[in-house]
């Protein structure tokens, strides 16, 4: 099990690459959120522990949950309670600012990892329509007259949920909570942004689609077959 470092302070490189490793995780650190994440499809990690002054915190949430499902720490200069809350709300899993104790911030990571590690895996099964085939064991997408592609967990996550439920109609405030596991008011741009990520891998023409749908103003609907 490993994770994500993304830090910019070498103060803090160091001090928290020493509560993730005393949690039993090996480190990978980066400065940069986009360089930490844009390997992911061939290395996700376990947990993300985020320290940055920029960007915003919000901006670091949404720019992780449209990667990755994985536990999100942030650590902060300052924290009041409502920016607590909405980072919450948004889809962080911990958020700390000083002080605060190493001794605890270990637990929590481990707390974090067990629960990650204990949602219960099922055996899906593989989808097909005339066209596409979407294989949940190994979340490669096989298109016709394309070369397979392997998925990021979210967007496997998005094309399984669509497939599922084909022809019908799903509100973006559902689709943040089956994908991105949390409910509340649904998130337009994670959910636009993973549309547009997973429709360059699923359409012939992205900017034109005829398997993944915008319904205005409601969510997103999956046709079974491209005209």
């Amino acid at each position: 099990m490993y994770a994500l470092l993304i830090a910019e302070d070498l103060d803090d490189i160091a001090i928290f690459s020493i509560v993730l490793q005393r949690a039993g995780l090996a480190v990978t650190t980066f400065r940069e959120i986009g360089k930490g994440l844009e390997n992911w499809v061939e290395r996700p990690c376990d947990i993300i522990l985020i320290s940055l002054p920029q960007p915003s915190p919000d901006e670091q949430v949404r720019q992780v949950r449209l990667q990755a499902k994985v536990p999100l720490i942030l650590v902060l200069n300052s924290l009041d309670e409502q920016l607590h809350c909405d980072l919450l709300k948004l889809g962080s899993d911990l958020v700390i600012a000083p002080p605060f104790s190493t001794k605890l911030l270990i637990a929590q990571v481990g707390v974090l990892i067990r629960r990650a590690r204990s949602l219960p895996t099922f055996s899906l099964p593989t989808l097909s329509t005339a066209n596409l085939t979407l294989e949940p064991t190994t979340r490669t997408l096989n298109v016709i007259d394309k070369p397979a592609q392997r998925l990021t967990h979210l967007e496997f996550r998005l094309l399984y949920t669509l497939m599922t439920n084909r022809g019908q109609v799903i509100p973006t405030e559902t689709i943040v909570e089956r994908v991105w596991g949390y409910t509340g008011q649904g998130d337009r741009d994670l959910v636009r942004g993973l549309i547009s990520r997973l429709r360059n891998k699923v359409e012939v023409d992205p900017h034109k689609p005829e398997y993944i749908l915008t319904i205005s103003g409601i969510g997103y609907s999956f046709q079974e077959e491209a005209a």
